[in-house]
């Protein structure tokens, strides 16, 4: 196996393990993973993480680029959406610094790295050769 489609491989491979990593830690009660922030979502991303392994098995380097882009488009979007709702989770409260407390007691956590890293070497590796000279000049 090149080495190239090794590092697509271990990409997949950490963007699946990634999705059960925390990402938020709210009030430092529990660890949410993805699972437990949308579980539609989570399978969507874990079935795109799986698609793209399948490709780079297969050998098939179109699959394996779409869904290496496509997960970190949804990973993406996911950060945007877990940002807006923790920003937006306490706007009933009349008292803006009390919902600006309660909203910093929410964490973002490491995961978020992990996931963002596994769709990146799965982008990297799917990346097109390097440019050749142009062998027209002499």
């Amino acid at each position: 196996m090149p080495t190239r489609s090794s590092l697509s491989l271990a990409g997949f491979i950490l963007l699946i393990i990634a999705t059960y990593f925390p990402l938020l830690r709210p009030f430092g009660l529990r660890s949410m993973n993805m699972f437990d922030l949308s579980m539609p979502f989570g399978m969507v991303v874990l079935l795109a993480a799986l698609m793209g392994l399948l490709g780079v098995v297969l050998k098939q380097r179109a699959l394996a680029k779409f869904c290496g882009w496509i997960s970190l488009f949804l990973i993406f979007l996911l950060l945007i959406a877990s940002y807006l709702k923790i920003h937006n989770a306490f706007s009933f409260i009349p008292f803006k610094g009390i919902a600006g407390f309660l909203t910093r007691q929410i964490k973002f956590k490491w995961g978020w790295w992990a996931l963002f890293g596994g769709s990146a070497l799965a982008i990297l590796g799917n990346a097109t050769g390097v440019l050749k000279p142009d062998k027209s000049f002499k």
